[in-house]
């Protein structure tokens, strides 16, 4: 039977969360569910494909960061519509019928993403939509973030950018755009392909018909030195790949010596020299390697 839809998701030291989403996923015959195990500290890829035959597991040799893991599972993919989802996630209501559904529904839209709450306490909303990012700051706002759900962000609408938690999107998307830029490794990543794609002539949108649930950052820590470097790192270099003329050399500006100034001297009074090292690092790398955003 022809594979329709490919679900993808990372694994990399997750294993627990990883078969919970696994236990969350009705499978059928025109569906695959394909793990990507990205360099754990065990073979968790052997773990997964004895306790789940159904699914495809890929054990890389390397990590390949968020990008480079969800390529490795896509170039694998026989599905004509691709689902990437975090390992941290899970399903209650198995409702992807609804994304393919708005994916078809017009060859304009690319991509959708489900609505997104936490999966703690009374599970608050974490994604309804984006608003744009701000030119100068490079900063923007999740829809409905931290409400109770109530129904009022039932509503589909487009979206200027995809939640990297849960992406749907066509084949030919993918084809047209090309892969997820990887030069990234963590963060903001999304963001970059959501411009590639709406570059593209294609529209993101969000559908609240399904809803996916979200433990957030397991893998990387809410407050993690990795996380603070990364998130300094590639908020430029999203600028530089994508902000042209004045306004990227005040956003440069404006990330460098007020944004990154002001975190590391929090972090230095309250004692979190790792978290103000990693700001420094970050802002050191991206200023010293001039070739990082060719880096795919």
């Amino acid at each position: 039977m022809k594979i329709v839809l490919s679900i993808i998701t990372i694994n990399y030291n997750g294993l627990n969360d990883t078969c919970a989403l696994i236990d969350s996923i009705p499978f059928n015959d025109d569906m695959e569910v394909i793990v990507v195990d990205n360099a754990s500290q065990q073979d968790e890829a052997s773990i997964l494909h004895k306790k789940y035959p159904q699914v495809q597991v890929i054990r890389s040799d390397k990590n390949l960061g968020f990008a480079g893991g969800n390529n490795l599972g896509i170039k694998e993919a026989k599905g004509e519509i691709i689902f990437l989802v975090n390992n941290d996630t899970f399903f209650k209501d198995f409702n992807v019928q609804a994304l393919m559904d708005r994916l078809r529904s017009s060859s304009r839209i690319g991509m959708v993403c489900p609505k997104i709450r936490f999966a703690w306490n009374n599970k608050p909303i974490q994604f309804a939509g984006y608003t744009p990012l701000s030119r100068i700051a490079v900063r923007n706002q999740a829809i409905g973030y931290g409400e109770a759900d109530q129904g009022q962000y039932d509503n589909p609408h487009p979206t200027p950018y995809a939640h990297g938690a849960a992406m749907m999107l066509k084949r030919e998307v993918i084809e047209k755009v090309g892969l997820m830029p990887e030069c990234y490794f963590l963060y903001y990543e999304e963001l970059d392909w959501s411009m590639m794609i709406t570059r593209g002539g294609y529209e993101i949108w969000y559908e609240p018909a399904c809803t996916i649930y979200h433990k957030e950052s397991q893998a990387t820590g809410q407050n993690s030195p990795l996380r603070t470097y990364y998130i300094t790192r590639n908020r430029l270099l999203l600028v530089r790949r994508n902000w042209k003329g004045a306004s990227k050399h005040i956003s440069y500006l404006y990330i460098i010596c007020i944004v990154s100034v002001r975190d590391i001297i929090k972090y230095a009074i309250h004692g979190q020299w790792k978290l103000a090292k990693a700001v420094y690092k970050g802002v050191q790398d991206f200023t010293l390697n001039s070739n990082l955003s060719t880096l795919n």
